[in-house]
């Protein structure tokens, strides 16, 4: 418990909103993208806070250390549980007869989903380091 505790209070405020931005944006990217082309959507608007920014954003922020290939595979665990609560408890909506559907049959949607929101989080990590790296790098004083 004490090492879960630890990498929060080693991620800055700073760090943290940077993670809620990038997370948040994503999230409403995502959702408008599954409407527009008509392949899943969130039921309510809140959904995108709840699932990318108070889900994702503290699952990113503990796999953070971790290699790519570990935090995708951690990922994987993170999005299997999220993908299918939200299927089963139809708090997210599939289009019928979407392009993942066709190409994939009913059965692999959610194990179809899952494979590409598990690269959110190594994804994820390394476009809030290098935003916050050039955001936030320290000015050097002339000498």
């Amino acid at each position: 418990m004490k090492f879960l505790i630890n990498r929060f209070q080693e991620t800055s405020l700073k760090k943290l909103l940077v993670y809620i931005l990038v997370y948040a944006i994503a999230g409403t990217v995502m959702n408008e993208f599954g409407k527009y082309a008509e392949i899943a959507r969130f039921e309510n608007w809140w959904q995108i806070i709840t699932c990318y920014v108070l889900y994702m954003v503290p699952i990113s922020i503990l796999i953070s250390k971790h290699s790519f290939f570990n935090q995708y595979c951690y990922g994987l665990l993170a999005m299997g549980l999220l993908e299918f609560s939200g299927y089963t408890l139809q708090t997210s909506y599939v289009y019928p007869d979407n392009i993942i559907l066709q190409w994939f049959g009913p059965y692999n949607l959610a194990l179809g989903m899952t494979l590409f929101f598990a690269l959110y989080f190594p994804l994820g990590n390394i476009l809030v380091d290098y935003i916050f790296q050039n955001i936030f790098k320290e000015k050097k004083l002339l000498q």
